[in-house]
Formats: C-alpha cells, structure tokens, sequence
C-alpha cells in the first residue's frame, strides 16, 4: 500500500526542537586546549575515545555478555551423555570451539555488528534498516521517505522482488517478528536456567538438598528479582560489572589448573579432524547432542540487540580480549575434568571446582547468573518497548526508571507475565535437560533468523561481492541449520516450551498488526479533507467554541473521519484546533530539532502537529510542557510570515497571536477516537476472527494518550463503528 504521508514545504513548517538544544552541535574548546596543534588535539581526541572504549568495554560485562559467559553453568548439564569416551569429550570441545570461533568471532564480532541501524542492534533493527533503504514495509505509516538514501534508487533485483511481492514483504515481517518473539522467549528461559543451574550447586556439599528445594529455591530468588525490576537496575547496576568481571576472570583459573592437573594436552582438540571423527563413530546420536552444545554461544545476539547501549568498538574490545578467552579456557578445564572423571557430566560445572575454592566460586556463580537474568530481562523490557511504539503490539505501561538513561525501561504488566512463566518453567519443567532443550530451540532460532536478514542487507543495501555472500551464507546457514535440526527433535522433551510462547506472542503482535492495518485502511478511504471541513465549519448551526482543541488522528494526508462524526453530533469545534499526528519512523532516534513540526491550514484557528519518534525514543512529553511547546512554535510560525511592509498582515498576525494565549487560557482539550469494527454477515471467516481478537485486545490495553502525561479530566474519547 502507498505511503499517505505530507510533507510540509519549506515556507510554511516550523521544526521545533522540544528539548531547547541548540540546532548547533559546535561546542566551544575548553582554555587549556587552544595550547595545543591540531595535530596535538587529534591526538588527545584519539586518546580520550580509547578510554572511552575500554570503560565501555568494561560495562558490557555487566549488561551485554551476562547470558554468554554464565553458559558454562548448564551447557554440559544439559547434554544427554551415554558412558562418553576421550575422543567424545575431545570432538564435543572442538565443536563448542570452532562454534565459539565462527559464529562468536566472526559472524556477531565482525559482521552483524557493523549492520547497525544508527547505532541500534537486534533483529527489528536489521528489519527497519532493510525498510529504511529499500522501501519494502508494510504499514504506510512506517514508511520513512526522509530518510531514504541516494542508494534506494539503485536497487538489486532482490529489492524489486521484495518491492513487487506483497507475499515475501508479508514473511519478511514474520521472520522479524519471530525473532523478537524469540528473544522475549529468551528472556524468560535464561532466568529459569541459569538460577537453577547456580542454585543446584548447593547439592554437592549438602547431599540432603533435594532437587524440589533447589527449584523453590530458584524460584524465590527470581521472584525477589523481578519484584525489584520497578526500582530499575541504575541503583544497582554498578555491581553488575564487578560481578561478572569476577566470574569471567575466576573461571578461565580454574579452568587452566584443572587443564594442568587433569588433561595438560586438551588443546589439541582445536583440530578440526576432532570434530569429523566425532560424528563418524557417533553418527545419529553426536548430531544429537548438538542440541546441548549449541548452548555454548547462547547469549551472543546480545553482542549485536545491545549495541545502541555501547559501540562497535568496545562490545569488540571485551569479547575477544576477555569473554572469548573466558570461555575457551573454562570449557577446555570442564573437558579435561570430565575426561578423567567422564561419568560427572550430568554436574559439569561444579564437579570441576577445586574445594577449597568452591564456596566462593559459588557466591560469583549465583551473582553472575542474577545478573545475566537481568540483562535479559531488560531487553525484554526494551524488545516490548519498541514493539509498542511501532504499533506491532498492543499498549501496555512503559515507565522509564532512569532520568540519564532513555533505554531503561519497565512494564509492570510484562514483568509480572514474565515471572509467572519463569516460575512456572522452573517448578514444572524444573529438569535442566528439559529446558536446556528448549533454550537451544530459541538460541538456534534466533541466530538463523539473524543469518538471513544479514544476508538480505549485505545483497541489498552493502552490495557485497556475490562470491563473499556466498561464503557468508553457505557457512552459517548450513551451520546453524544443523543446529536448529538437532534442537528440533527434542520439541516433546522441553522444545515445544519456547514454540508455545512465540507462537502466542506472534498471534497477538500479527492480530494487532492486522487490525491496525484494516483501521489505517478504512481512515484514509474515509478522510475528511480540509475542503469538507470548511463545508463542514460553514454550517451555521456549527460553533466555534472557546479553548484549545488537540484532535489525535492517525493519518498524515487529511483527517480522521472521526472528526466529521464529531462535529455533526456535537456541532461544535474550538476555535483553537490542533490536529496532531503521531508519527512513528522506522529509525532508532529522531533528531530533537525534527521531534515537532507545525503546519497552518488555511482555515482560521486550524492547525496541524506532527509529533515524530523513532522506535529507541522515549515518548515522555509531559502534557502542559508538550502544550506549551506547540503553541511556542505555532506563534513563531505565524511571526514567521510577517510582512513589515503590510500594515493588515502585522494586525492579522497579532490578532492570531492573541487568540492563541486566549484559547490557552479558556482552556485545553485532547481529542481521540475510540473506534470499534463492526464485524458484518458479509466479512470472510478470517475478517471475523482477526478482527474479533483485535477487539478484545483494544478493548483491554491502554489507552494512547495516558503514554504523553496528559491528565484525565483533558482527555476526551469520542466513539464511532468502522464497517469492517
């Protein structure tokens, strides 16, 4: 469907910056500077922007590598090992290495990582940077035509299939959709998992523990969790560092003295032939087992979903100076213990901690499995947020817990969802193999779903070499479609878990997607145009009444037919109205100077507002500030088109001006529609339960106007039945 979307010329828009930054970002140099050359200056900006990297660097520890570091605790566990040899434990440390290497290294650290969308990482980022230079969305409203680049008028033959084909966008936006669900799948297995597999360290020493008191146990200790969620991580968030900083450097030493006391030549598993011979003696059941090894690289999506936290640089600095390192040396000390011990696999973690270090290893290991909770948990958090900014979920409560920072966010409706399943998982499935099966199902997934979408940005929107694409695509598709293979025979043994949750997940953002998409269809073929509100105006039984009026509609190119149902049952209009449109733009962040922008209509007292955010923006105007910023711009837009030379202009424009602060004064009203399908005999089987489902989902979210600080008793919601 074409895009309906206005865009104001030059001589009659006003851009107004909400937040009262200068347009410009020269900033001037501090006294001692201008000492020294610009050589000299280049210099100390290199110098400062290397710290600034390796403190980044050091946070990521905390927040990004929380799931991949912590893997080590369940990926041994969660394999089902049958009396395993030498060369087993050898083949396996080869496969969990070279996964390591190829897809930790190579495809997040090096590749995926440079496919930002201004800044911001994740699946939903691929799928908006695709949109954004190609023009392959969906919705109208998510058509971004000032962002296009000069590259959007070559296009590759892919573009123009996906341009052509309203199937292949349709399960383009599926296949992102299925990732984020994954993710939010994620974000409820790795809680369950790594707690549970921390806590279980408390059987070892104390034979009495049974496995029921280590699941409450876990339990408790999520439930504790999550009910701090509301005080947001910021007041605590500088332990995560020095936690996992612990745990990533405590490891790898008890991974080298077990190497040196168990197994001295383990390295020489880093041979590929290992891993041949591995599956040549084992065939069916090897393949298996690649169910448990692919938990090794879990966590490694957050390399690439959590760059617009940090930066190329610094995500690159701590993966392959500290986490890689980490976990290469760890699992070569777990393997060279259970070669010699090869029937303790079941315990693979805390079998190979030395005594006298086994009490502390085990407070770091349940910090570091809290602290990797949390990390997923807040980018559930933020997966969410941006789903319902987008319009691909309903509204829930989104409430920022930090002044400083814009990304961290909490829903108090997902966060009780999410521990509910969480606890649920642990005291039902509360078997490690069992959700190990099916963390690998989400792990395996998601990396494959990222594969693809890579693929599609480096065809259409790098233009890289067919032969580099080739390679890309082979080894990693090939890689992780094995994965996904082995993970899939496991669905009856825990599999299915994540399956259910992204399937219900999926039916509710595609359920909500349809029925906002036949809503924005039946507004633009049911506008009212400015002709036929001025016929409308011209009535005499209609008056203009006194205050300001905002009337929320959701189309660009006219206005809502909401507003020909008001103005015939009310006969009546404010004699200040303001039609704002909430524009959503498939891009991370817009530009504080663009978050505004005004339009005159030429009907007098009627103006338009545009209000644009980007999907990692925070929509928190505040209601009388957010007034008086669009009445600020509006009066600068009028002193805008002041003729000196004209004495009847000057008088026009401080007559406006006047009615302006006057409609202020008498008061202000928001205006939005509450519409309802009306579902006929005559609709398809499909309309009808789609639509009925939407139904039930608007009838039970939040509204849109409570997400801008306006008070209740501002608000007015006028109803009306859209034929479906």
């Amino acid at each position: 469907m074409e895009s309906h979307v206005h865009h104001p010329s030059s001589n009659d828009v006003v851009v107004v910056n909400i937040n009262g930054d200068s347009d410009s970002d020269a900033r001037s140099l501090h006294p001692t500077d201008r000492a020294f050359s610009p050589q000299q200056q280049q210099q100390q900006k290199e110098g400062n922007e290397r710290r600034e990297s390796l403190v980044l660097a050091y946070k990521t520890l905390g927040v990004v590598f929380g799931g991949l570091v912590t893997s080590p605790l369940y990926v041994y566990p969660s394999m089902p090992l049958k009396s395993p040899t030498e060369d087993d434990y050898l083949g396996i440390y080869s496969i969990m290495f070279w996964t390591l290497t190829l897809i930790g290294v190579v495809k997040y650290a090096n590749v995926a990582i440079r496919a930002d969308d201004h800044g911001e990482g994740g699946t939903f980022a691929l799928y908006s940077l695709l949109c954004r230079h190609v023009n392959i969305g969906i919705l109208p409203s998510k058509h971004v035509d000032l962002n296009k680049t000069k590259d959007a008028q070559k296009t590759t033959w892919l573009a123009r299939f996906f341009q052509t084909s309203v199937v292949a966008r349709r399960l383009l936006l599926f296949v992102a959709m299925l990732g984020t669900c994954m993710l939010i799948g994620d974000g409820i297995l790795t809680p369950a998992i790594s707690v549970l597999s921390a806590m279980d360290g408390l059987r070892a020493p104390f034979p009495s523990v049974s496995k029921s008191l280590v699941e409450a146990l876990s339990a408790a200790v999520l439930i504790v969790l999550f009910l701090l969620q509301k005080f947001g991580t910021s007041r605590v968030s500088f332990l995560f560092s020095p936690i996992m900083g612990a745990w990533t450097l405590s490891t790898p030493i008890v991974g080298v003295y077990s190497i040196i006391h168990h197994y001295p030549s383990i390295f020489k598993a880093l041979s590929p032939h290992y891993i041949f011979h591995f599956f040549w003696r084992n065939g069916k059941s090897g393949w298996l087992l690649l169910g448990g090894t692919v938990l090794c690289i879990t966590g490694s999506e957050a390399m690439f979903a959590d760059l617009g936290h940090f930066n190329q640089k610094s995500i690159q600095i701590a993966f392959l100076f500290t986490i890689y390192p980490s976990l290469v040396l760890t699992y070569a000390g777990q393997t060279a213990y259970l070669i010699k011990h090869p029937n303790d696999h079941d315990d693979g973690f805390y079998k190979f901690i030395p005594t006298p270090v086994y009490w502390p290893i085990f407070v770091i290991s349940t910090s570091a499995a809290v602290v990797a909770s949390q990390s997923l948990i807040s980018a559930t958090f933020s997966v969410i947020k941006q789903s319902v900014v987008l319009d691909y979920f309903p509204r829930v409560k989104v409430v920022h817990t930090s002044k400083n920072k814009e990304g961290e966010v909490y829903s108090p409706e997902v966060n009780y969802i999410l521990m509910v399943l969480c606890v649920a998982v642990i005291l039902i499935f509360g078997d490690g193999k069992d959700i190990g099966n099916a963390f690998g199902v989400v792990v395996s997934l998601v990396m494959l779903i990222t594969t693809i979408l890579l693929t599609l940005v480096m065809i259409m929107i790098w233009r890289t070499p067919t032969v580099l694409v080739y390679l890309y695509f082979v080894v990693f598709f090939v890689m992780e479609g094995v994965y996904v293979s082995a993970v899939f025979t496991k669905f009856a043994e825990g599999g299915w878990i994540p399956f259910a949750i992204s399937f219900i997940l999926a039916f509710i953002m595609f359920g909500w997607f349809c029925g906002r998409q036949r809503k924005t269809d039946y507004e633009l073929n049911h506008k009212i145009t400015f002709e036929r509100l001025e016929e409308l105006l011209a009535d005499s039984s209609v008056n203009r009444v006194p205050g300001i009026c905002f009337f929320y509609t959701n189309i660009q190119d006219g206005l809502t037919p909401i507003l020909g149902h008001y103005i015939k049952n009310m006969k009546s209009l404010h004699k200040v109205t303001v039609f704002t449109t909430l524009r959503y733009l498939l891009v991370p962040k817009v530009a504080p100077r663009e978050r505004i922008v005004i339009k005159k209509s030429n009907l007098k007292g009627v103006y338009c507002c545009m209000i644009q955010y980007g999907y990692a923006d925070a929509l928190n105007l505040e209601g009388d500030h957010f007034v008086d910023q669009v009445i600020s711009s509006l009066a600068k837009h009028i002193q805008k088109h002041q003729s000196p030379e004209n004495l009847s202009d000057s008088e026009e424009i401080e007559e406006e001006t006047s009615n302006l602060e006057e409609a202020r004064l008498a008061g202000v009203v928001h205006v939005r529609g509450k519409t309802r399908f009306y579902i006929g005999l005559n609709c398809s089987w499909f309309d009808k339960f789609v639509l009925s489902f939407y139904e039930v989902m608007h009838n039970n979210c939040r509204s849109g106007l409570p997400a801008l600080g306006i008070p209740p008793q501002q608000r007015i919601e006028v109803g009306m039945l859209y034929e479906a």
